[in-house]
């Protein structure tokens, strides 16, 4: 599915509904360039999880943890994996074990780390399209696998 997004708001929206639409097991990889709006994307996610805590890239820390609040009580990880120099440096922080866990992954800048993505997940692209506005981004959502 393709999404056109005409603001912070809009982009902030479709993912609140993708999050609140997310089960046990999901895994959604951001993919784009800097700039483009994942952490943006990412509190959205987060806010439609239940969670009502603060969410930022864990650029340096790798992974965050949120606990949502509503009553499906889904753990997010929340990865930004832009720093990575090797896919196995992942093994450290436990990705594994988070990935095919029981909460909701959402992983920043996935494509660094395709070789150990699971077989199944969904891939959401954004790109700005500096032609249509500065705020447009361009959405597209893909089940993977």
């Amino acid at each position: 599915m393709e999404y056109d997004s005409y603001s912070p708001e809009d982009t902030y929206e479709l993912a609140r509904k993708l999050g609140l639409n997310a089960k046990a097991g999901d895994v959604f990889c951001l993919i784009g360039n800097l700039g483009v709006g994942k952490t943006l994307f990412s509190q959205g996610f987060a806010k439609g999880l239940g969670i009502e805590e603060y969410v930022n890239s864990p650029t340096f820390t790798i992974v965050q943890e949120y606990e949502g609040r509503d009553d499906r009580r889904l753990t997010l990880y929340h990865f930004d994996v832009y720093r990575i120099e090797e896919p196995e440096e992942m093994e450290e922080v436990g990705f594994a074990d988070m990935v095919y866990g029981g909460g909701v992954s959402l992983i920043e800048w996935a494509d660094m780390i395709s070789d150990i993505l699971p077989e199944q997940y969904t891939r959401v692209t954004i790109e700005k399209n500096l032609e249509k506005g500065f705020d447009y981004r361009r959405i597209e959502v893909t089940e993977v696998g």
